[in-house]
């Protein structure tokens, strides 16, 4: 328990340290850029793989429990509304959030071991606006980009099992989701992806600073920082879900 809260507000100082400076220059794009890149565009066929197939698991087990009340008519607004509010950014934020974690974890404990950090800061580098907020801007801007591509490829795999395996036209699938899924839906998703984004990170971020130790416990690291976003990103998935419905 010591640990935890030990953690929890070493977490929070760094967000904190990191966030303070987004604001002070100098502002590189250079930095930024390359940690959209490995994250989005690196993590893109996983996102559409994964996508296409949560939405057509989604159309398949909601097709077998709507037709029990002669409701399959409304496969599309199943598929989408519950793509788009929960399975999409969950989905984005354990896969994508894991492979992206575990990498900035294990790149920056390398740098620890090698001495990088201290080096950095020894010549008078901000290495947490290089390190750090670069990491926590680049996956804010992919996460929530990255969960609306999920959520288009999504309710397309939900039509493919519609159309095909349920024989539903495909006008009446688009018709019901335009009539009954609102963009306050999409936008419900996008703003947890972007909040889940920046737990990725900063777990990330906070495992690979803080860590001491040789190869076998980078790997125990990495391995912490993937279980703990697991833990935070359905922790802060069902608080704002209740934040969501208040408002």
């Amino acid at each position: 328990m010591k640990r935890f809260f030990g953690d929890l507000g070493g977490g929070v100082l760094l967000a904190g340290q990191a966030g303070w400076e987004a604001f002070l220059p100098p502002y590189r794009l250079g930095p930024l850029m390359t940690q959209v890149y490995a994250m989005g565009i690196r993590s893109l066929e996983l996102t559409l793989v994964a996508g296409l197939f949560a939405g057509m698991v989604v159309a398949l087990q909601g097709a077998h429990e709507l037709a029990r009340f002669g409701a399959t008519l409304y496969i599309g607004p199943t598929v989408a509304r519950s793509i788009a509010r929960e399975a999409g950014p969950l989905m984005v934020a354990l896969l994508v959030g894991a492979k992206v974690a575990a990498g900035i974890t294990a790149e920056l404990g390398a740098m620890r071991v090698t001495e990088q950090v201290e080096a950095l800061r020894a010549i008078g580098g901000n290495y947490l606006k290089l390190l750090v907020t670069s990491r926590l801007l680049a996956a804010v801007l992919v996460f929530p980009i990255l969960t609306v591509i999920a959520d288009v490829v999504g309710v397309i795999g939900g039509l493919l099992v519609a159309v095909f395996q349920f024989s539903l036209d495909s006008r009446l699938y688009w018709n019901t989701i335009a009539e009954l899924v609102t963009v306050q839906d999409y936008l419900g998703g996008i703003a947890k992806a972007a909040v889940f984004g920046f737990l990725v990170a900063l777990i990330g971020c906070y495992r690979g600073l803080t860590f001491i130790g040789g190869a076998a416990e980078l790997g125990h690291a990495t391995t912490g920082a993937v279980v703990g976003i697991g833990i935070a990103v359905l922790a802060a998935n069902y608080l704002m879900t209740q934040l969501i419905f208040l408002l």
